[in-house]
């Protein structure tokens, strides 16, 4: 039965993904995942920290030239390992925002192939900061704990997700709905109810937006509280 449950949390994790898709797409053209679109901003901002600080500190330089040679790897077919790899070394080695980033994406190529335990030991080596990419790796760390079974830390990680997005009205009701997905399989109905509630009177243009049908899933949890 737990088993089933597991695998019913991460199917819906999935489902609430996917539905996520047009929202991301609106920020980052073609961009098939929310994690890879809020990252991909996030560079950016890194690429120009790192223009400032090059001068004082020439080894970002060496971090800048590696990180991208492991974002090449990174986009060619089936290279998803070696890119890992190189994205590891750079995390190993350096230990400035370039190496930050090669943590975050080391996490996200670990994470699709599975392993969730290496992902996360990834991202607690990872500081969050800012408003788009710290969400997305606190989030990133709740799927990991959901697929292991860890409801309570999941929970957590959406939490601090949704407090650091700060109001981001793509990004806050994607976390909230993750949220409420744990929630339902710990069976505490009533609070999964408040927050699809939450989304339903406060984020009405992202249900538009995405098609997620908040209306079905706030019934459904309101009749499992008995409401």
């Amino acid at each position: 039965m737990a088993k089933k449950q597991n695998q019913s949390a991460r199917t819906t994790l999935e489902e609430v993904n996917e539905s996520l898709t047009t929202a991301a797409q609106r920020i980052e053209d073609n961009k098939k995942y929310i994690n890879w679109a809020l990252i991909a901003i996030g560079v950016i901002a890194l690429l120009a920290i790192g223009y400032i600080y090059g001068i004082r500190n020439p080894n970002l330089n060496k971090a800048q030239e590696e990180i991208g040679k492991a974002d090449l790897i990174k986009v060619q077919d089936g290279a998803e390992d070696e890119a890992l790899k190189a994205y590891e070394k750079v995390a190993d080695e350096f230990n400035n925002i370039y190496g930050e980033r090669a943590e975050l994406e080391a996490a996200i190529l670990l994470y699709k192939k599975g392993e969730y335990e290496k992902a996360l030991k990834h991202l607690e080596d990872y500081s969050p900061d800012g408003n788009l990419v710290g969400p997305a790796s606190q989030s990133l760390m709740g799927d990991c704990y959901v697929n292991l079974k860890k409801y309570d830390k999941a929970l957590s990680c959406y939490d601090k997700a949704i407090s650091l997005a700060k109001g981001n009205e793509d990004y806050v009701p994607a976390f909230m709905i993750k949220k409420a997905t744990v929630l339902h399989e710990q069976k505490k109905y009533a609070e999964e109810a408040a927050i699809y509630q939450d989304i339903k009177d406060n984020f009405l243009m992202f249900s538009q937006q995405t098609g997620f049908n908040v209306d079905k899933y706030l019934e459904r949890a309101n009749a499992l509280a008995g409401k």
